[in-house]
This record gives C-alpha cells, structure tokens and sequence, in this order.
C-alpha cells in the first residue's frame, strides 16, 4: 500500500470504530455521568474513552490482518494518544461548550436543547452532538495522519 493508501484505510477504519465506539460500546451510564464535574465523572469519561480506543485497536488489527498494512509501533501509539486525549477533553462536556462560546458558536451549541423545565429534544440532532461529532472527526483526521506517516 502506498502512504496515501495507508492514510485513507486508516482513517476509514477509525471512523468507523468511533461511530461503533461512542454510539454502541459507551454504556448509558458513561454516556450519562461523563460529563459530571466529579472524580466519578472523569472516571466514567476515562472508561469511555478506554473502551473506544479499544474499539479502534481491535477495528485497526483487522485491517492490518485482512489488508497487510503495518504501521509504525510508536506512530499508532502517539495517533491513538492523541485521538483518546481529544476525545476526553470533548466529552467532559463543559470544554466543548466552552470552546464553541469563546468561537462564537455558543448559540448553535445550545440549539435543540431542551427548554427548560421541559424534555422537548428528545433526539440527538443537536448542535451540541453536531460540534461533538465533528470535533472527534477532526482528530481522526489528524490520528490518521500520525499513523500513517
């Protein structure tokens, strides 16, 4: 395979261990405690992430064994590193929300959001989930990026 090849399977690979990672290995409960602003949350934040990663290295073994690709040791480390580092910071939630206000995106963060005193946003189409999602694709890209340098 040649680096460009290398870079487009990893990253596909990768994508799709996150979407299977975050949407079907996260517990309801990490899902639902990562984000408190207690040990108790960073420890459900940090299972979370732990279990996606390994959904990354498991998805990323079966392409090396049904493709042949190899990867540098230390590169794949570093990559998923970075990739796991990303996704905690994200999903401790108030470092996403905060980011999206000092950028100016505060009110697309809070669209959807149920109003108070009320459960009216009961699907995940909000612009939380849509900066949350594309924050993680982003450090895929560049987890990919490490890999297959």
């Amino acid at each position: 395979m040649t680096n460009t090849a290398d870079f487009a399977a990893i990253f596909v690979t990768l994508y799709a261990a996150h979407s299977v990672g975050d949407h079907w290995v996260q517990t309801h409960h990490q899902a639902c405690a990562k984000g408190a602003p207690t040990i108790a949350g960073r420890l459900a934040c940090l299972r979370h992430v732990a279990t996606l990663t390994i959904t990354k290295v498991i998805a990323l073994a079966a392409l090396a064994l049904t493709t042949g690709l190899t990867t540098e040791p230390l590169l794949l480390v570093a990559g998923l590193a970075v990739d796991a580092f990303s996704h905690y910071w994200a999903d401790r939630r108030t470092t996403l929300a905060r980011l999206a206000e000092v950028t100016g995106h505060g009110d697309f963060f809070r669209m959807g959001q149920p109003r108070p005193g009320t459960n009216d946003a009961v699907h995940l189409g909000t612009g939380a989930y849509a900066l949350d999602q594309s924050w993680h694709v982003g450090w895929l890209f560049i987890a990919a990026l490490i890999i297959s340098a």
